[in-house]
């Protein structure tokens, strides 16, 4: 497998940030809503991961500066607890 080829996002509510450089978020997290958007998907779940925290910070970030977020919070314990955030989309 070659890593420095794109990584095909299947656009179904779902962004695992595993895949991707933490440089990248900034544009990936805003495109990503703007695709879900486009097929009427208005729930999404963000996977950051649990770490120290520095990915889920700055995916919390993000959300609050786009406007079709009207909010957020940590998914529960059968969408990966504090390790995965949902957000909720305006349509």
């Amino acid at each position: 497998m070659n890593t420095n080829e794109p990584h095909k996002l299947e656009i179904n509510g779902v962004l695992d940030l595993h895949y991707f450089k933490p440089e990248d978020l900034s544009t990936l997290v805003d495109e990503f809503i703007d695709a879900c958007l486009e097929k009427e998907i208005y729930e999404i779940r963000i996977i950051h991961g649990k770490g120290i925290g520095n990915i889920r910070r700055s995916v919390h970030a993000l959300l609050d500066r786009n406007p079709h977020v009207t909010g957020y919070q940590l998914a529960g314990p059968s969408g990966g607890g504090w390790g995965a955030t949902i957000a909720n989309l305006t349509p």
